[in-house]
């Protein structure tokens, strides 16, 4: 993290929530006004925001301002985690929020990993600033669309552009499960499948560096 800083912040949600956030800035120049705000795994199953700060001092390696912060009832923050995701929306639009608001950014690209993906996805419509959504590994499969099937009419419908990035060998979403689901997408839809990859290796380190790549990628094409 040679060629970034990283502040800690609280910041509320609008039920009192108090989520512990890191902002990760470049020491050199800023190439773009759009922050990233980072959404991380599943709470319940240990989620949290460590998992993403690969990604983010990549992004602010880069020149981008990345945000990770853990939702409720992970890491610092207070609060109790949902088993749907639906109650952690309200973390990503108060995150969002902040951001507007303290760190002078009228563009937001949304970044989801695993469980959240489809919670970001839920929150991109109630955030005007979000131009952009990057699901890491999105749980469209049978079984975890029990605890999250209710989020992915949101995701799909959200005319804003979109890039689904996933393993080919993902245990929770077949490549087919995934195209057949984005068949019936809104908007513009990217893929970017990561040949032999799993779900869960996919958010390890090594794959840190290529999500960095894809999500700056995406970035660019957004201008």
């Amino acid at each position: 993290m040679s060629n970034c800083t990283v502040e800690s912040s609280k910041v509320e949600t609008s039920d009192g929530v108090k989520l512990h956030t890191r902002l990760f800035k470049p020491k050199e120049e800023l190439k773009d006004n759009l922050v990233v705000v980072l959404v991380h795994p599943y709470s319940i199953l240990g989620g949290c925001q460590g998992l993403l700060k690969g990604i983010a001092a990549g992004l602010a390696d880069k020149g981008y301002r990345a945000i990770t912060f853990d939702m409720r009832g992970a890491g610092k923050s207070s609060g109790r985690a949902s088993i749907t995701g639906f109650a952690e929306i309200k973390d990503v639009i108060a995150i969002c929020n902040w951001v507007c608001q303290n760190l002078s950014s009228d563009r937001i690209l949304l970044v989801g990993s695993s469980a959240g993906a489809p919670i970001a996805g839920s929150a991109v419509d109630q955030i005007e600033q979000v131009v952009g959504y990057v699901s890491l590994g999105y749980p469209f499969g049978m079984i975890a669309s029990i605890l999250f099937g209710r989020h992915h009419k949101n995701i799909l419908q959200f005319p804003k552009p979109k890039l689904f990035v996933m393993g080919t060998r993902d245990g929770f979403t077949s490549v087919k499960q995934l195209n057949n689901k984005l068949s019936s997408a809104a908007g513009r839809v990217e893929t970017h499948l990561i040949e032999g990859a799993g779900h869960f290796q996919m958010e390890g380190p090594d794959y840190d560096a290529q999500m960095v790549n894809l999500i700056i990628e995406f970035i660019a094409s957004l201008q």
